[in-house]
């Protein structure tokens, strides 16, 4: 089976397609072709990103993107061979989701091929489980960790397809929190790249402790929820009775990502831990775009292969970390090869969601 799918989220413009088949143990997956345009640097003089520009961005890219997508994979519109039509319905920004969605029903429409809405969450769960092109031998239950610019969120997956939200953010998601801090500290967007790097600088060079302790948040709450407003305000505090990040040296910078980047991760590992007891899982995950950070991942993995040895640990190829039409497409055949979803039952009513959980969507 072959599936064409769109991603447009927030600001990244994605079209792949893939090849997938059913196994004794799951499933397999072939890129045939893909094509993804990250728009960030358009949005850093905002801070972040601007919907009406991630809007008219994505109207201007799908159309290019497509065909380099449909040539990688050897085919011409309308190609031949390919089942069905996929799209990201959120959660994500409306008018970047309306974008995609428009656009893959008037090929639904043009290419008379069923059209179906993928939850963009369980994409990054399902893509993060994946390891060589390969969705196979998972033990159940799983417990997956997605973190990124809109969400952090605790997801236990009992069967294929069987999700339950068991911790999430009160308020703020990390990665905002990263892009938050970073522009504090004068760096530019995207934030969490430049913090990762001058916090792995001042453990390189082993630059002395920052002069701010920050928080780590919420650990004595009791459940898996976590919180990244208060964190953010003492930051902001932090900074101002340093004198302000102007007057801050390199190095006193660099100590200062450190320090937040220490408190991100060690808030994460202790809820990780909570979490990995409270469910018992089998197998962890950790998806979506801070999944890159390497800091973060190496906590969790050292933690995990500590505490927890018997359980699997799976982590996202670096570069399939970020929004992506790839895991669109795998998540999509997933459900398809499964018979949980029938070609003769496509998503007629696709709604875009900004805040549609993954709950909600299966």
């Amino acid at each position: 089976m072959k599936v064409l799918a769109i991603e447009t989220s927030c600001d990244e413009t994605g079209v792949a397609i893939l090849e997938g088949s059913k196994t004794a143990t799951g499933y397999s997956f072939m890129v045939l072709g893909q094509a993804l345009l990250s728009q960030a640097p358009l949005h850093r003089e905002y801070g972040g990103v601007y919907p009406t520009l991630a809007k008219r961005e994505h109207q201007k890219n799908l159309p290019v993107l497509l065909e380099t997508a449909l040539k990688e994979a050897e085919m011409t519109a309308p190609p031949t061979g390919i089942d069905v039509i996929a799209v990201t319905s959120g959660p994500g920004l409306e008018p970047a989701l309306w974008t995609g969605i428009v656009f893959a029903q008037k090929l639904s429409r043009e290419w008379k091929l069923p059209l179906f809405s993928i939850n963009h969450m369980e994409g990054h769960f399902l893509s993060s489980m994946t390891v060589g092109g390969k969705l196979e031998n998972v033990s159940f239950p799983a417990l997956g960790l997605l973190v990124s610019g809109g969400h952090s969120e605790f997801v236990r997956m009992d069967d294929w397809f069987k999700y339950k939200i068991i911790g999430e953010t009160l308020d703020d998601a990390v990665g905002e929190a990263f892009d938050k801090v970073a522009r504090m500290l004068g760096l530019s967007y995207p934030g969490g790249p430049e913090i990762s790097r001058l916090a792995a600088e001042a453990r390189e060079a082993n630059i002395p402790a920052s002069r701010a302790t920050l928080p780590r948040p919420m650990l004595q709450s009791g459940n898996c929820d976590v919180s990244f407003s208060g964190l953010k305000t003492a930051a902001l505090y932090a900074l101002r009775d340093m004198g302000g990040a102007a007057k801050l040296s390199a190095e006193e910078k660099a100590a200062f990502a450190r320090e937040f980047e220490d408190s991100i991760a060690e808030t994460f590992v202790a809820k990780t831990r909570r979490a990995m007891n409270e469910t018992g899982a089998r197998t962890f995950v950790l998806g979506g775009g801070v999944a890159a950070n390497a800091h973060l991942r190496s906590a969790l993995t050292t933690m995990l292969a500590k505490e927890f040895p018997e359980v699997e640990t799976r982590l996202p190829d670096a570069a399939l970390t970020g929004d992506n039409a790839v895991m669109i497409a795998e998540t999509a055949l997933a459900h398809l090869l499964s018979g949980n979803w029938h070609l003769d039952k496509p998503h007629e009513n696709i709604r875009a969601a900004g805040t549609l959980s993954l709950e909600e969507s299966v």
